[in-house]
């Protein structure tokens, strides 16, 4: 077979169908182990941390290391999916308060879109941090709040960014079988790409403090 040919392996279409396989295994083991859905957010660090290996590295493993790694954060990452769990449930029934709230309609509906708010500022990147650092919950959370804010501009052009790809997973029932089969996976290695300069700038910044 010819090196150089359409189906070798140095073609771009057998790297992007290299690619699609690796985030349909990410999806897929995402699903797999969100299921009991109070250990989502273990999962949902697992599928960050070998969002960054597939990042990093291009022919790297799936399903050891995502496994591996939920493991590991099994209790931290099941924490934190289920606070993250119940503050959407109160922000839900927030919004439902608010539809027959009558006078005070004005007032749920603000509380709720500054819960929303916070929330996002909170949770973005708390699973990229819990899956690239061993700290607290709570410092992870801070720690989440305080990159949003330092790098404010492009967190909102990452909030656009999952908003618009969730837009065209939900766009029609085709659209949604495909979001099924990638949308998760497609979602966690966006915030991977945009995490990583950000991580990186703030590792140096820590290395250049402690050499002054």
């Amino acid at each position: 077979m010819n090196s150089n040919g359409f189906f070798s392996i140095e073609s771009p279409l057998y790297k992007l169908m290299v690619k699609l396989l690796d985030i349909i295994k990410l999806n897929f083991l995402w699903l797999l182990c969100s299921i009991p859905v109070v250990t989502m957010g273990a999962a949902t660090t697992a599928a960050f941390y070998t969002g960054f290996r597939i990042e990093k590295d291009k022919d790297a493993y799936i399903a050891a290391p995502f496994i591996r790694e939920f493991k590991a954060n099994l209790k931290k990452g099941s924490i934190i999916g289920v606070i993250q769990i119940l503050i959407v449930y109160v922000i839900y029934i927030d919004f439902q308060l608010s539809a027959a709230a009558g006078e005070k309609r004005l007032v749920y509906m603000a509380a709720g879109i500054v819960a929303v708010f916070l929330a996002f500022l909170h949770f973005i990147y708390v699973y990229a941090l819990l899956a690239r650092y061993e700290n607290t919950i709570i410092n992870t959370f801070r720690n989440s709040f305080s990159i949003c804010i330092k790098f404010f501009p492009k967190t909102i052009g990452l909030l656009l960014l999952v908003l618009l790809e969730c837009a065209i997973f939900l766009w029609n029932y085709t659209t949604m079988f495909v979001g099924f089969l990638i949308g998760p996976a497609c979602i966690v290695l966006t915030i991977c790409r945009f995490v990583m300069p950000m991580f990186k700038k703030i590792e140096a910044e820590a290395v250049t403090d402690k050499s002054i």
